[in-house]
């Protein structure tokens, strides 16, 4: 439990000093995601990027039990 803890650190570490990299990529902006802007409301809801995250993240972690 407490190497889990100690990855998952960090993880978050490493996206944190990569943020300014990370936030030039395109995720939110990908065809597929779904913006409903009507007046003063915005919806928004990123269904190819969550689809996206969650194959790479699946992949990952399958390779990393191997």
């Amino acid at each position: 439990m407490s190497r889990t803890l100690i990855v998952i650190g960090l993880l978050l570490v490493a996206a944190g000093l990569l943020w300014p990299w990370l936030g030039r990529l395109p995720l939110g902006q990908l065809p597929g995601d779904i913006l409903i802007r009507r007046g003063q409301t915005t919806f928004y809801f990123p269904l190819t990027t969550m689809l996206l995250i969650s194959v790479v993240l699946s992949l990952l972690l399958w390779l990393f039990r191997r």
